[in-house]
C-alpha cells in the first residue's frame, strides 16, 4: 500500500495512502471515510461506490479492507477487539494511541471473527 488512492466527488477530491484509511461508513447515499488521526471527509456516494474506487485503484491490495454489513467497510490493520456479545467493533492502530468503536450486528462480527481466525491459520 505505497500508493496513494484519489477519491473524488463533485466538491472534493482527497489525495489518502490507504494504510491511513481506518474505516468508511454509510448512511444511505453519503459515505464518511474516518482517518488513523480521527481526520473525516463526507463522501456523496454510497458504499459500494467506495468499494468500486478502492479495488480499482488498489488491485490486489485492496484485500487490505473488509466489507461489513451493508454500511461499514473497515481496514482489517486495525483490527484490535472483535465483542459479539456486545456487538463491538475495536479498531486501533499498533500503538492504542487513537481506537475507534463501531457497532455491528452480530452475525457480521461473526464472519469477521471467523475470517480474521482462518487467516491466522
Amino acid at each position: 500500500m505505497n500508493s496513494p488512492i484519489i477519491i473524488s466527488s463533485v466538491n472534493e477530491l482527497v489525495r489518502v495512502y490507504p494504510e491511513r484509511i481506518v474505516y468508511i461508513s454509510s448512511d444511505g447515499n453519503y459515505s464518511m471515510m474516518v482517518l488513523h488521526d480521527k481526520t473525516e471527509h463526507l463522501f456523496s456516494f454510497n458504499l459500494s461506490h467506495f468499494q468500486q474506487i478502492l479495488e480499482k485503484q488498489m488491485k490486489a491490495e485492496a484485500s487490505a479492507f473488509i466489507r461489513i454489513g451493508k454500511s461499514l467497510i473497515i481496514n482489517r490493520t486495525y483490527i484490535y477487539r472483535i465483542h459479539i456479545g456486545k456487538q463491538s467493533l475495536v479498531l486501533s492502530d499498533a500503538r492504542i494511541r487513537n481506537t475507534f468503536t463501531l457497532t455491528a450486528s452480530k452475525e457480521a462480527l461473526r464472519q469477521l471473527k471467523s475470517l480474521v481466525e482462518h487467516e491466522m491459520e
